[in-house]
């Protein structure tokens, strides 16, 4: 398992002011749900985000009274009031609903969804994104897929590839020059078997999940590829699923110097795994 500091495994419970400690991965589960939300500089974006997320999530508990579940802000080094933000949905939800994981640095947007998962409770976990792009209400879409897959374990992966022509007739040629590039590497070099990698929105068991992210190497934006790499190589069943999206101003990606940056990161994702510098053995282990 990834070592974490103390500070790192903590929580901030606003009703005592007190800190707590986070369970360790290898505790059992005690939610049925955990969302883990990446969250960067995303004090004007998150509230929109929690709103729809514990809206959805409190309407379940209402109609299924048994249903649990657990939101796991994860600031990635936030220089604004991230944080603050989050704590207040803690405050008004208690702490055994809404937890929030401050880092001390920036690690990634992978190195922060990793933190958060292998801090959670759920025996399945979702990754969505703080932005609110994904409709939140597409998780009873992955969780029926989820369920249809053998012993309802694997990953499922929500996907935009329905929307990509809408996309492509809104974007410039550069910029679908660069994403078409990409997607080739990534089906030459990586995953051959989902179209959408980088899709922010993910339902995995529990036991997939802490085996793929106790692993994952790559800590920023192009974690994704390695953690469905790992999924194809481990022969992990992999669903895409479509869902609704929507384009959010203020992404935290930088066009192009981005797109380049993890195109870079994928030919390296190869090129070290195909020369045992990292290898898949390691995720067998810890299954």
């Amino acid at each position: 398992m990834v070592n974490r500091s103390l500070a790192e495994s903590k929580f901030f419970n606003p009703l005592s002011s007190e800190y707590e400690l986070f369970p360790r991965p290898s505790a059992p589960p005690s939610v049925d749900l955990s969302v883990v939300v990446p969250s960067y500089n995303e004090e004007e974006r998150l509230p929109v985000m929690m709103e729809e997320a514990l809206g959805f999530l409190e309407d379940k508990v209402t109609s299924h009274p048994d249903f649990t579940y657990e939101v796991i802000v994860v600031d990635d080094g936030s220089i604004d009031e991230t944080t603050n933000v989050a704590l207040k949905y803690a405050k008004e939800h208690t702490t055994d609903k809404v937890r929030v994981l401050t880092l001390e640095q920036n690690r990634g947007k992978g190195g922060a969804v990793r933190m958060g998962v292998l801090s959670c409770r759920g025996r399945r976990v979702l990754m969505a994104d703080a932005d609110g792009a994904t409709k939140f209400s597409d998780v009873s879409r992955l969780d029926d897929k989820l369920n249809s897959l053998p012993d309802k374990k694997g990953v499922a992966i929500g996907s935009r590839a329905h929307l990509e022509q809408e996309a492509m007739a809104k974007r410039n040629f550069l910029r679908n020059l660069i994403s078409k590039v990409f997607q080739m590497l990534v089906w030459m070099l990586c995953v051959r078997t989902i179209r959408d990698t980088q899709c922010g929105f993910k339902l995995f068991s529990r036991s997939e999940a802490l085996t793929l992210f106790s692993t994952l190497h790559v800590e920023r934006w192009a974690f994704d590829v390695e953690l469905l790499y790992l999924a194809e190589q481990l022969k992990i069943p992999l669903i895409e699923v479509a869902v609704n999206w929507t384009e959010i101003d203020g992404s935290k990606l930088v066009p192009v110097f981005s797109w380049i940056q993890m195109g870079k990161d994928i030919l390296l994702i190869r090129l070290r795994y195909m020369l045992g510098i990292w290898t898949a053995r390691d995720a067998k282990k810890i299954q």
